[in-house]
């Protein structure tokens, strides 16, 4: 039987599809109504951790994340990408989901010198800490998808040239490639059902392995 998620994230590019796919055993915990026909919580973020034990699940999934345009300051980024998603992750782990599935960044490392992968890198570090039973973290490359206007140029040129730049990025440089957002939402659901206890990283090659 299909595991009851508990999502956060329901409103963006991934989220929306694991959604929308997931139908009734997806409950969105969001900010702002999300339109969808199955169950969802709005709330204030603050409120998120308290509500997470009240609304129940047994995997948690974070589609989580904010764009430098709408974030507008490196303080507000880290506030959605890494508090949010590690006060929602803790509240889980409390209430006792002993599985979560995060989406992350290729490249992604605390280390990074680039404020982005950094941030992305110490959220994996402190969902790793919480030590789920299982956790996957997946790390997509460049997303495909009715974003809306807050894509930047960069991104809106990089899924225009995609088809040709994928076809240069193969083997190890495969994870870098532009990828279909419902690819991603549907390795996610799939992982969603999946038993074997540990940590798994998932980049393209994966996550089309899983979706297929």
């Amino acid at each position: 039987m299909a595991p009851n998620i508990l999502l956060i994230g329901a409103t963006g590019l991934i989220g929306r599809q694991v959604a929308a796919l997931g139908g009734a055993r997806v409950h969105a915990l969001a900010r702002r109504p999300t339109g969808r026909a199955g169950p969802e919580t709005v709330a204030p973020p603050a409120d998120w951790p308290a509500l997470v034990p009240t609304i129940g699940g047994e995997v948690a999934v974070s589609a989580l994340g904010t764009t430098w345009r709408a974030a507008g300051s490196e303080a507000a980024f880290r506030a959605v990408d890494f508090d949010m998603v590690v006060d929602f992750a803790a509240a889980a782990r409390a209430a006792g989901m002993s599985r979560m599935i995060a989406i992350s960044s290729v490249g992604a490392d605390p280390q990074a010198p680039a404020f982005y992968l950094r941030v992305k890198g110490e959220m994996e570090e402190k969902l790793r800490a919480l030590a789920f039973d299982r956790l996957d973290i997946i790390r997509p490359g460049l997303l495909r998808g009715a974003r809306g206007p807050e894509r930047r140029r960069g991104e809106r040129l990089g899924i225009l040239f995609s088809p040709l730049t994928n076809l240069f990025l193969r083997g190890r440089l495969d994870r870098f490639a532009a990828i279909d957002a419902a690819i991603v939402a549907r390795a996610i659901l799939e992982l969603a059902g999946q038993q074997a206890p540990g940590t798994f990283v998932h980049h393209n090659r994966e996550l089309h392995r899983w979706s297929s």
